[in-house]
C-alpha cells in the first residue's frame, strides 16, 4: 500500500509555480551542489561534540551572513537560528542538528575526521548541509518576493545528548513557528527515496537509578537483616514483570537493567545496593505515565521485603510523533521533486531523537533521508565508526525540504 493511499487528501492549496519549482531547484543545485558537498566534507573533517560546536556554528553563521541573512546564536554559544522571508503570515521551521558523536572515525576517505574521539557517524553533517542549501534557495525566493510567509532555519546543538532542542526552545527558537520539519539520514534506504510514517517514528528513552538500603549482617543470620541482595534481586525481576501488566502491551514500554551492584564479600549481607537501567517506549502516553508508575511499583515491591528504596528517574526524550498533515506535505513535496517512487514507508525505531520536543509543541514531522548506495550489500548502520553516505542525498534533501517549506507556507496560509 502506498503512503498516499493511507493518508487523507491534502486540504491545502497547490504551491504556485511561477516557473517550474523542480527546475529551479535543479538549477540551484547545479550551481551550488558542489559547494554543499564541500561544506559537508569540511564539517565531517572537523566534528564537534555536544555543546562544543563552535567552529561548526561559526562556519554556518558566516555562510548565512554572506547570503545577506542575520543569524542569531543561541545563548549557550553554539547553535543558531535565522529567519528569512516576510515578518507576517505563517512560519515554517527547518531543523538540522550539528553535533558529532564521541567516537573515532575509521573510514579511509579524504574527509575523515581530524579530531580524535569525534566523528559524524550519524549524518548530522549531511543534515546541516541540507538545511543550509534549502535555506539559501528559499532566501533567493524571498528576495524575489515568492515566499508567502517566513522560514526559520534552526541549526541545533547537542541532539546526541537529547537536550539541544530544549536549548533552542528556551531561547525562543520555536516561538511563532506554525510547523516544523527535519530529515534524518537512513542507511537502510537507497538514495533517491525518503521514508515517511504517520504517528510515532522514534521511541522514547529514559534512564533510572535505584538505591536500596537496610540493615545488613552475616549470611548465617539473614532473618536479622533485610537480606538486601535477595530483596534487590526481587526488585530487578518483579519490577519489569509488573510494568508489563500495567500498560497496554502495544506501547512496548520496557525496563531493561544494565548495571547492578551490591556487597563485596560472600558471607556478608550488604546494607546498600544499586541498579541502573533504561526505560523505552513506542507510545507517548506510556512515556508520560512511566515515572509515576515505576515509582509506585518500586515502593510496593520494596515494602514487601522491608528495604528502603530511592529512585532517580531521569527524563530522556519522548517519542517523535509525526502529524498526518505534515507527513502529507512531505509526501506531496517528494512526489513533486523526485517522482512517484520517491516516498517509501518506514518503520518506527526505538532509538531516541530530540526533535520530539519540537513536535510536542507544534505540528511537524521527521522523515528518513535515504543515504545508501543502490545495490549495496553490506550496509553500515549509523553510530558506527565506518558510517558514510552517498552524497547525492544532499541534493535530494535540499529539494525535499525546500519544496516542503513552500507547500507548508501556502497550505497553512490558505486556511
Amino acid at each position: 500500500m502506498t503512503i498516499s493511499s493511507r493518508l487523507a487528501p491534502p486540504d491545502h492549496a497547490e504551491v504556485p509555480q511561477g516557473g517550474d519549482l523542480a527546475g529551479q531547484l535543479t538549477d540551484f543545485l547545479r550551481e551550488h551542489g558542489d559547494e554543499l558537498i564541500e561544506f559537508r566534507r569540511d564539517v565531517h573533517a572537523h566534528p564537534e561534540t555536544a555543546f562544543n560546536e563552535h567552529r561548526t556554528t561559526d562556519k554556518i553563521a558566516q555562510r548565512l551572513s554572506d547570503a545577506g541573512l542575520k543569524p542569531r546564536r543561541l545563548t549557550r554559544g553554539t547553535g543558531l537560528w535565522v529567519d528569512l522571508g516576510r515578518e507576517t503570515g505563517p512560519t515554517v521551521a527547518l531543523r538540522a542538528d550539528i553535533d558529532a558523536l564521541p567516537m573515532d572515525d575509521e573510514k579511509d576517505v579524504p574527509y575523515r575526521s581530524t579530531v580524535p574521539g569525534a566523528c559524524h557517524a550519524c549524518g548530522h553533517d549531511v543534515h546541516t548541509s541540507v538545511v543550509l542549501g534549502a535555506g539559501l534557495f528559499l532566501a533567493a525566493q524571498a528576495d524575489a518576493g515568492a515566499l508567502p510567509g517566513r522560514v526559520r532555519l534552526i541549526f541545533q546543538p547537542a541532539e546526541e545528548v537529547g537536550s539541544g532542542a530544549l536549548e533552542v526552545m528556551r531561547d525562543g527558537g520555536l516561538s511563532d513557528v506554525d510547523r516544523i520539519f527535519a530529515l534524518h539520514c537512513d542507511p537502510r534506504i537507497d538514495v533517491g527515496h525518503v521514508g515517511l510514517r504517520v504517528g510515532a517514528i522514534t521511541g522514547s528513552c529514559d534512564n533510572l537509578q535505584i538505591r536500596v538500603s537496610g540493615p545488613g549482617g552475616h549470611t548465617a543470620r539473614p532473618h536479622l537483616t533485610v537480606d538486601l541482595v535477595y530483596a534487590l534481586s526481587k526488585i530487578i525481576t518483579e519490577l519489569p514483570a509488573a510494568l508489563s501488566r500495567r500498560v497496554d502491551p502495544r506501547s512496548s514500554l520496557s525496563l531493561v537493567w544494565g548495571q547492578i551492584s551490591a556487597g563485596s564479600a560472600f558471607n556478608t549481607i550488604p546494607d546498600i545496593g544499586m541498579a541502573q537501567g533504561s526505560v523505552r517506549s513506542l507510545d507517548e502516553d506510556a512515556w508520560h505515565q512511566a515515572p509515576d508508575l515505576i515509582t509506585s511499583l518500586l515502593e510496593s515491591v520494596a515494602a514487601a521485603y522491608g528495604v528502603e528504596a530511592e529512585i532517580d528517574y531521569r527524563r530522556g526524550t519522548p517519542p517523535t510523533v509525526n502529524e498526518a498533515t505534515s507527513i502529507q506535505m512531505l509526501h506531496d513535496a517528494v512526489i513533486q521533486m523526485i517522482g512517484d517512487a520517491g516516498p517509501v514507508p518506514t518503520p518506527q525505531s526505538l532509538g531516541g531523537e530530540d526533535f520530539s520536543w519540537y513536535v510536542e509543541s507544534v505540528p511537524g514531522a521527521l522523515a528518513r533521508l535515504g543515504t545508501r548506495v543502490p545495490g549495496t550489500v553490506n550496509e553500515v548502520d549509523i553510530h558506527r565508526p565506518e558510517f558514510d553516505v552517498d552524497e547525492r542525498a544532499i541534493g535530494i534533501g535540499v529539494k525535499t525540504l525546500a519544496a516542503t517549506a513552500l507547500t507548508s507556507l501556502w497550505g497553512d496560509g490558505a486556511r
